[in-house]
């Protein structure tokens, strides 16, 4: 997912450019199995642009991408099946993308931000909870980073995610809440 944080069209307010820094950023997913344990899996790369306005974080916005065909649960054959017309679809559908709507600042560094998710085609409101660093800071190499962590849930039939199998005992093979998060770090663009 490319993550941005865009400022309005016409904003007088400072505008500040971040790149997503795709080797230091991992999105991570989590769903139950036969309702007995849970699986937990990485997507592929992330990617994305952050527009930040630092005078009002409110008029800032966020778009995302992630590379859907690089998902990762360690087992190769689930990893082919989550590719698969059952799931992701992965050869039509390669990438999950989100473009936020609105944020809002919560208490301390913690933001809602609410936008839409895209994945196999479908897309859907969802509300993203951020973790935010609270200023940012220079690296080793003189480069101006930000970070943080991002969470939600979604069901994953509201985006034609419908592999269903109902077990013996009444649960379901595979879980429809899926449990998203990424830890991201942004690099401002020079």
């Amino acid at each position: 997912m490319s993550w941005c944080f865009a400022a309005s069209v016409g904003s007088a307010y400072a505008e500040q450019v971040y790149e997503i820094d795709p080797a230091h950023t991992a999105a991570h997913f989590a769903v139950r199995h036969m309702m007995v344990s849970t699986v937990r899996g990485r997507m592929g790369k992330v990617t994305g642009t952050v527009f930040l306005e630092e005078d009002d974080v409110t008029r800032s916005r966020v778009e995302a991408m992630i590379d859907a065909s690089e998902i990762d649960t360690g087992e190769p054959k689930r990893d082919q099946h989550l590719r698969s017309a059952d799931f992701l679809d992965t050869s039509k559908y390669s990438s999950i993308s989100f473009r936020s709507k609105r944020v809002r600042k919560l208490a301390g560094d913690k933001y809602e931000v609410v936008g839409d998710l895209t994945m196999k085609g479908i897309t859907k409101e969802v509300t993203l909870d951020v973790e935010g660093v609270p200023r940012p800071f220079i690296d080793p190499f003189g480069k101006e980073r930000m970070g943080g962590t991002v969470r939600t849930k979604i069901n994953r039939q509201d985006f034609g995610v419908n592999f269903h199998k109902v077990m013996d005992n009444g649960g379901l093979l595979v879980g429809n809440d899926v449990e998203i998060t990424i830890d991201v770090e942004v690099v401002r663009r020079e």
